[in-house]
């Protein structure tokens, strides 16, 4: 994975795949979390819960029609 293949900056559609892209990359260093943050427009607990959940369940707990499944 590269910044290339990171969403765009101007991204409003969060979809599973792309918010499981920004958690992977702050998980394997690609990004920090103040910068990814900073550049998504996202709060610490939301860029939190994402790499929980992707790191728990994987990409299919960040699906919004499975909220309920993989909620603790």
């Amino acid at each position: 994975m590269t910044r290339a293949d990171l969403p765009s900056a101007s991204t409003r559609r969060w979809v599973a795949s792309r918010k499981a892209a920004v958690a992977n990359a702050v998980s394997y260093g690609l990004l920090d979390r103040e910068e990814a943050c900073r550049i998504y427009a996202l709060s610490e607990e939301e860029l939190d819960s994402w790499t929980r959940a992707v790191s728990e369940h994987g990409t299919q707990a960040l699906k919004a029609t499975a909220l309920q499944r993989f909620r603790a």
